[in-house]
Parts: C-alpha cells; structure tokens; sequence
C-alpha cells in the first residue's frame, strides 16, 4: 500500500534547506542607494513645497528688546545647529565603498538643502533686521549649493566655489554678530 501521509515540513526544514540566494546580497546596496535618493526626493519636495518664512505684519506693533532679544538667541542657536549639521555630514569618512561615499554625499547634501530651509523657517519678524538679512542670505546659499550638487556639480566647479566661499563669509558674520 503505498504511503498516503502529507508532505509536512516545518520551518526547521524551510530555512535549512534553502540557502540565501547571492544575488539578494547583491542588491541589498543598491537597494539603499534608492532608498537614500528617495528620501531626498522627498526633502527637496518639502523644501519646494513649504513657505520660505512667515510674513510679518507690516503695520503691527514693533518687537521690543526682550522680544527681539529672544529672536535673535533663536536664530544664533538656529544658525550654530545648522553648521554644525552640515560640517558633520560633509565631513564624513565613507571610506572605500562607492555605495557609502554616495551614501554619505545624499546626506550631505541633504544637511545643507534642508539647512537652509530650516534657518528661513525660524526667522521671527523680531530678529534684528541685519541679522535677520545675514541669516536668509547664508540660507539661500545652502540652498542653492546644495541643489548645484545635487544637480551633480563638484564643489570646485567655479559657481558653486563661489557660493561656498561666500557663505563661510556669510556664516562668520552671524557668527560674530551672534556674539
């Protein structure tokens, strides 16, 4: 009579029996590569999509000091996190892998397209008006080195070196001025 029994393997059986395909190991890295470009896809979205500041009211009552005060320690604090942000992630060391070192440029590219919509995003109509211009011109720097590289522009291509030198410049003066 011959053997009638089911077939049942349990999941001991299932995983030591099929072996982990090679080609899934290699498309793990690309895979994250697409990951990372989608979440910048996604950044630049939010950036594009978002109002750059809020609009301050042209006959409403004049920040006094205390207001103007707190404004300005605001957008000191804003400006220093945004720094330190974009020094950290172009400073990286992705080491030798082509898929770490694209890994590593997306975020910092994303520090710095990001860092500049952050920084206009925190402007009070009370910061004092000199800081206030200092910070939306180095904002608008990132934001358009950031979008130069990820345009696929080096950094000593001649446009966006000049962008660079002008917002270290830029990012000094707030520095000073936030002293």
């Amino acid at each position: 009579m011959p053997d009638t029994t089911p077939d049942v393997r349990t999941d001991r059986d299932m995983s030591s029996s099929q072996p982990v395909s090679p080609t899934l190991s290699r498309w793990v890295a690309p895979a994250a590569l697409v990951i990372a470009v989608i979440a910048i896809a996604v950044a630049i979205w939010a950036v594009v999509r978002s109002p750059a500041e809020p609009a301050a009211s042209p006959g409403g009552p004049a920040a006094n000091a205390q207001q103007s005060g707190d404004a300005k320690a605001r957008i000191c604090a804003a400006a220093d996190l945004v720094r330190n942000a974009v020094s950290r992630q172009t400073n990286l060391d992705p080491g030798p892998d082509p898929t770490a070192r694209e890994a590593v440029a997306a975020n910092a590219r994303l520090a710095t397209v990001g860092g500049g919509e952050y920084l206009l995003s925190r402007l009070d109509p009370a910061t004092p008006p000199a800081l206030a211009d200092k910070v939306r011109s180095f904002a608008n720097n990132l934001q358009e080195i950031g979008m130069h590289q990820l345009g696929g522009l080096a950094n000593t291509d001649p446009a966006v070196a000049a962008l660079l030198t002008d917002a270290q410049a830029t990012s000094q003066q707030i520095t000073d001025m936030c002293k």
